[in-house]
């Protein structure tokens, strides 16, 4: 809904600042050493537990205005609870105790006797993230973006306003206090910052197509596939664009009765508004007939979901009505579709044809279907007797997440602080190579291209 207006006014001084002051930050970030940075984190999640209370008092105050205009699993995705702030703070605090990402050896190569190159990760530089009314992904990012070296611009969902402004406060303070140094302290003013509305983010976005020299690396758009391709169409910068989730799960011939239950009512129920809950659910037709379908049918619907689907899955009782969604369909509540289909490979077709890419399950004991399914499924994420929920950085082990990746550039699936890198090359000479020297059919010095333990 956070869909940047059309360009109209002119890059004003505070925007300039603030995206100059994010460049200077980033540059900070990246010459301070990982311990630097991991304490930095540490501060912050020292700082959201301190700081709790007045953090839940700005979010009730958002849920009070939201009222009954917002539908109910937006409303849901908007409450921040003391335990879910807790959970925040453990997540930006595991993120501090990691190793440093940043200046890692990737490659080390002899490009010649005394001429060594090396690959290192580095910091992207600056990123810019949309994101939705979901307050706890505030610290989320700016923590990826820390861990990362890097500075963040941040537009949060409107109705999250109050919160946003909160949590934005704590963690730029925390980070100021953890500066080494005063001069480090005036540059991490502007590590984290927080737009103020849609006209702005438009505005950035704007100037960094006319800008000299880049004020933007990345932009992030978090939320509907309407904001994506609003933003993709809206500059030049690179869009790590993050999809729907239209999830299935694939409950196969083979699957046992009781795991297929477990499965299906845990990727539906546990949080029906998150993007990786399950939206689709596909029966062998074996199932139909064995009675397994309607036992996980049945589950779903004391579970509360609500089952619209094909006519055969009405037929077979799997669906309460035939559905007027089109397949492909984010639900975000509990509602799910049904289909009938006659194995894995009408399995696979439908899902790589409705799916949005993000995460897909497939239900088997059967290790050749789910093999099938698990090699021909072309989504970021796809899953074997495993819900669907796992899809997320903090349970794939990444501290945090700046979201899920449903594209194939850059990063895929759930993005940890790998989306806040790139790489870069060094080279270094214990003597003076010229290009010259290794030319012509009798060159003095000849290339080896030997590759070299990964040390230092």
């Amino acid at each position: 809904k956070d869909v940047p207006r059309a360009r109209g006014a002119s890059f004003d001084a505070p925007l300039d600042a603030a995206a100059k002051g994010a460049r200077a930050a980033a540059r900070r970030l990246q010459a301070l050493d990982g311990s630097q940075r991991s304490a930095i984190l540490q501060s912050v999640a020292t700082a959201l537990e301190a700081n709790a209370a007045s953090i839940l008092a700005a979010n009730e105050a958002d849920m009070a205005a939201a009222g009954a205009d917002v539908e109910p699993h937006l409303k849901q995705r908007l409450g921040l609870s003391k335990a879910k702030l807790a959970t925040v703070a453990r997540g930006v605090a595991a993120l501090g105790d990691m190793a440093d990402p940043v200046n890692k050896l990737l490659v080390k190569r002899e490009l010649a006797p005394g001429l060594i190159l090396e690959k290192r990760s580095a910091a992207l530089g600056v990123v810019l993230v949309i994101f939705e009314a979901r307050p706890e992904a505030l610290p989320q990012i700016a923590a990826l973006a820390l861990r990362g070296g890097c500075a963040v611009l941040m537009k949060g969902g409107r109705e999250a306003a109050r919160s946003n402004a909160a949590l934005h406060a704590v963690v730029r303070a925390a980070v100021v206090a953890a500066a080494p140094d005063a001069a480090a302290a005036a540059d991490l003013e502007h590590a984290v910052s927080l737009l103020p509305d849609r006209d702005a983010v438009a505005r950035l976005l704007a100037a960094c197509d006319a800008a000299a020299s880049p004020l933007v690396d990345l932009v992030v758009p978090r939320g509907s596939n309407a904001l994506v391709k609003h933003v993709q169409a809206s500059t030049k910068v690179p869009v790590l664009g993050h999809a729907d989730g239209v999830c299935h799960v694939y409950v196969d011939a083979s699957a046992d009765a009781s795991k297929a239950v477990a499965l299906c009512v845990d990727a539906k129920c546990d949080y029906p508004a998150a993007c990786n809950a399950a939206e689709t659910f596909l029966f062998h037709e074996s199932t139909v007939a064995s009675g397994l379908a309607k036992t996980v049918a049945d589950a779903l619907r004391e579970a509360g979901v609500e089952l619209a689907g094909s006519p055969a899955a009405v037929e077979a009782g799997l669906a309460s009505a035939e559905t007027t969604k089109p397949p492909r369909h984010e639900h975000g509540c509990l509602a799910a579709r049904v289909e009938v289909v006659s194995g894995v490979t009408e399995a696979v077709a439908f899902v790589n044809a409705h799916s949005s890419g993000h995460t897909d399950l497939v239900v088997a004991e059967d290790s050749a279907a789910a093999e099938t399914f698990l090699r021909t499924v072309d989504s970021a994420d796809i899953f074997h007797n495993a819900s669907t929920r796992f899809a997320d950085g903090f349970r794939f082990g990444l501290g945090a997440e700046l979201g899920i990746a449903t594209g194939r550039i850059h990063a895929r699936g759930p993005v940890g602080v790998d989306g806040f890198l790139t790489y870069k090359w060094l080279l270094r000479s214990s003597d003076v190579h010229r290009v010259a020297d290794f030319a012509g059919d009798a060159p003095a010095k000849r290339y080896t291209h030997k590759d070299l333990p990964l040390e230092g």
